[in-house]
């Protein structure tokens, strides 16, 4: 709800509409995160979540298929902000980093490619007719 109001009310209407089972899947900061700002500033975080690439915005609408639509919606934008510098705001990573510095810098960087690849995996998947 945080990363985007709008996107989350279109979620959750297409959701309620649809004749059938739905789920919604959010990222949902807490407090075993390790906030380093807090957890006053959840909101805040999910939108940051979002701007560097660590969690994507989409909605898979299965009636849009029926309309001779892609059902498959991608509304996050391409990252812009630092992977790094956003899950470095959480201790859950750093604690990691303190512990295990070679391991964690093999897995920052895996995660990174991760999500860019998931990224780019999206795209592809919303611009098929």
């Amino acid at each position: 709800m945080g990363a985007d109001k709008n996107q989350f009310m279109k979620a959750l209407i297409e959701a309620e509409k649809y004749d059938g089972p739905s789920l919604i899947i959010a990222y949902a900061p807490c407090i075993n995160h390790g906030l380093k700002e807090g957890m006053g500033r959840t909101q805040a975080n999910t939108k940051e979540a979002v701007e560097a690439g660590y969690w994507h915005l989409y909605r898979y609408n299965p009636e849009l298929k029926e309309q001779g639509k892609n059902p498959f919606i991608l509304d996050s934008k391409e990252p812009k902000k630092s992977f790094r510098d956003f899950i470095m705001k959480q201790v859950r990573y750093t604690s990691l980093q303190k512990a295990f510095p070679e391991i964690a810098e093999e897995l920052f960087v895996k995660a990174e490619e991760d999500a860019k690849e998931r990224y780019e995996t999206y795209k592809k998947m919303a611009e098929q007719a």
